[in-house]
């Protein structure tokens, strides 16, 4: 994997453990070579990450859409910043410039960016690895939610188990370098056999 796209909070959240695990992600993606793909802002954990990772002297390239982009909130000191004509495009582009996914702590934008991931690559459009750093059991409840769509038929256990998950960064970046996508795709063949 040589970019990362970290999909994570414009918020800095009440407990100082997720800035914290977003500073030792960013530093551990710089000492491995890894350029971070982000939101692009300067603010919450994203800046939090983004900073992490300018320290070290890593690439950091940031994807904001214009309507985000005043002052208050893109990252003026990163490598390189993206600006996009719609929220849409933004995550074409992030798609684009990686070579996997990870969440961190975040609200709708976290959690949207992320179940659109993990569908491309359930539709076979992708075959990049998706992790969850699951930094002090802030997506207990989402993956058992999954388990949930598992048990009653909505979700199939191969596709669940796309997703990668670790509350410790070095074994999900070990996890998703080893991924192999599944062979089965939820894409259905509409061409009627003869």
């Amino acid at each position: 994997m040589k970019r990362v796209a970290v999909f994570c909070g414009s918020s800095i959240g009440f407990a100082p453990v997720y800035a914290d695990e977003a500073k030792k992600l960013g530093h551990f993606l710089a000492e491995q070579n890894i350029s971070l793909v982000y939101g692009g802002g300067k603010i919450g954990i994203m800046g939090t990450i983004a900073d992490a990772v300018m320290e070290m002297r890593g690439e950091v390239i940031g994807v904001i859409p214009d309507l985000l982009k005043h002052e208050e909130v893109a990252h003026t000191k990163i490598t390189k910043m993206v600006v996009t004509r719609k929220m849409s495009k933004r995550k074409v582009k992030i798609s684009k410039l990686v070579d996997g996914y990870i969440a961190l702590a975040g609200g709708f934008g976290t959690l949207d960016e992320l179940f659109e991931a993990l569908t491309l690559g359930q539709l076979g459009i992708e075959a990049k690895p998706i992790g969850i750093l699951n930094t002090n059991g802030y997506f207990d409840y989402t993956l058992k939610q999954l388990d949930v769509m598992v048990k009653e038929g909505f979700l199939k256990q191969i596709n669940r188990d796309m997703l990668f998950v670790s509350d410790s960064f070095e074994k999900l970046i070990q996890m998703m370098r080893r991924y192999e996508a599944p062979k089965v795709s939820k894409v259905v063949n509409t061409v009627a056999s003869k």
